[in-house]
């Protein structure tokens, strides 16, 4: 077969085949400055020197950077961090040993920009870290290199583990380095003694971290009945305070509390209230989305103990096994094996909470160290409410207000409601011109609150009640005890 002009088909094949064949030899014959660097670094060619790798997961972005920049800069050893450039390396799996066969006419190892990623911490801190770079380490006789890449910043497919590749002509040398970047990323890590919170990142991978700043709560605005504070201060405070002997006696460390009561009474408040008081300690709070990564929850507890792990309204994921139209959820597996999982002497403090006590699976309490300690946040009484009435009306000024008239309108309420009473009355006072609060001002804040019938009531936390009804009156939590009850791990 021949074309118009006479050539075969098989003739233009060899003298392509030969043009690309000189193109090759051409870019064989070129160097890579770095490439040279890399060999005379080493002390051999790359391409055949030992690689160590360790994966992370990406939240552990930042505790991986501090671990490098601690490392790699003490012991007399001196580390130099260069970029490579490479195409679309911001979202590929690139390995060292890729971008070392890097070669030909479509590319070659060369240096470019060092690639950081910002992480950001609480209270507005971030910490640079390296997405894409190459660390070049002397260790006294020993040359090694270090290539860090994070997970890729594609927002399309999944997301994968940052990666941290060690190389050394003596293979024991690298793994002896990596070693140590690996316990300095948990002994510096960044989380630990700060209020976080996780949410699972794309494609269901576990890799966002929130900070928190919690607010500061005095131990006298937890307005709760007597000796129900004492008791939680009891088992969440002062069994860390004596840990040491209760470890000398052979008791676990391991504890849960379980707080429950109608919406707006003080659950949420009392443990912002503990986590004051617990300076220190690692709070992990498990609410939303956050309440699907119950294992990667337990990871952080046993590494950054002391830890407090708070479950907000477990019962989204702790429903009763068997009843009727409910499915057990896996989410409540996880939580069982994350209580049961702990050492004896990891100081971790679960506290749940709930408004459905009643739907609670039993199993909870089944178990010492799963929840030794339930406490009830009922609805005010009368001397509640008096107190929480002078609590929220700190720093208004009152004109021939008669809070004993209020203690006896607000029968019912919650301690949210009061709080709500008290702020929409000074809003209406300031509405109206008065630099006082006046009981017309309250009066009319109660007929706003309850402008929408029984159901705005309740949403504000008026009438809530103590526990849901059944048909046989109030439903209390099956397995649990019904008053508060410590029992103590063996």
């Amino acid at each position: 077969m021949t074309d118009p002009n006479g050539e075969s088909t098989r003739e233009f094949a060899s003298s392509f085949k030969r043009f690309i064949d000189a193109m090759n030899a051409e870019a064989a014959k070129e160097t890579s400055p770095l490439l040279d660097r890399l060999r005379t670094h080493l002390g051999g060619e790359p391409g055949r020197i030992p690689i160590i790798t360790e994966d992370f997961d990406s939240y552990e972005h930042p505790n991986v950077q501090v671990a490098l920049d601690k490392v790699l800069f003490s012991d007399g050893r001196t580390s130099e961090l260069v970029g490579i450039s490479a195409q679309n390396k911001r979202f590929g799996q690139f390995t060292f040993s890729d971008l070392l066969a890097m070669s030909g006419p479509w590319g070659r190892l060369a240096e470019g920009p060092v690639d950081y990623v910002n992480f950001h911490l609480e209270d507005e801190k971030t910490i640079p870290c390296v997405q894409f770079g190459l660390y070049i380490v002397t260790q006294g006789d020993d040359r090694l290199t270090v290539f860090v890449v994070g997970p890729p910043q594609a927002e399309m497919g999944p997301r994968t583990r940052l990666r941290v590749e060690v190389a050394c002509a003596k293979r024991e040398v690298a793994a002896a380095l990596l070693r140590e970047i690996t316990a300095a990323t948990k002994d510096l890590n960044v989380y630990r003694g700060k209020a976080i919170s996780l949410a699972p990142g794309q494609y269901g991978v576990q890799s966002l971290v929130r900070f928190h700043r919690l607010p500061k709560v005095g131990r006298d605005e937890i307005v709760l009945p007597s000796g129900v504070l004492e008791r939680v201060e009891q088992h969440a405070l002062k069994f860390s305070d004596h840990a040491a002997a209760l470890l000398a006696q052979k008791r676990s460390l391991k504890r849960g509390i379980l707080l429950y009561g109608p919406p707006g009474t003080g659950k949420t408040l009392t443990v912002m209230y503990l986590a004051t008081q617990m300076k220190g300690r690692t709070l992990i709070i498990a609410t939303g989305l956050g309440m699907g990564s119950i294992g990667t929850i337990g990871q952080f507890a046993r590494v950054l103990a002391p830890a407090t792990v708070v479950v907000e309204d477990v019962d989204l994921i702790a429903q009763e096994r068997g009843m009727p139209g409910m499915q057990t959820s896996p989410i409540l597996f996880d939580l069982l094996n994350q209580l049961d999982g702990l050492a004896d002497d990891a100081d971790v403090l679960f506290i749940l909470t709930t408004n459905r006590p009643d739907i609670l699976e039993p199993a909870l309490a089944a178990r010492p160290g799963r929840v030794d300690l339930v406490a009830e946040l009922p609805i005010p009484d009368a001397a509640g409410r008096a107190r929480l009435l002078e609590l929220y009306a700190r720093g208004l000024t009152l004109d021939g207000v008669d809070f004993a008239r209020y203690v006896e309108k607000t029968d019912g309420a919650s301690p949210a409601y009061i709080k709500e009473l008290l702020r929409k009355a000074a809003l209406l006072a300031a509405i109206a011109g008065s630099n006082a609060v006046k009981p017309e001002h309250l009066d009319a804040a109660m007929t706003e609150l309850e402008a929408g019938g029984e159901l705005a009531k309740r949403i504000v936390g008026f009438g809530t009640g103590s526990l849901p009804l059944g048909p046989m009156g109030p439903m209390r939590p099956a397995g649990f005890p019904t008053t508060i009850e410590v029992r103590r791990a063996p």
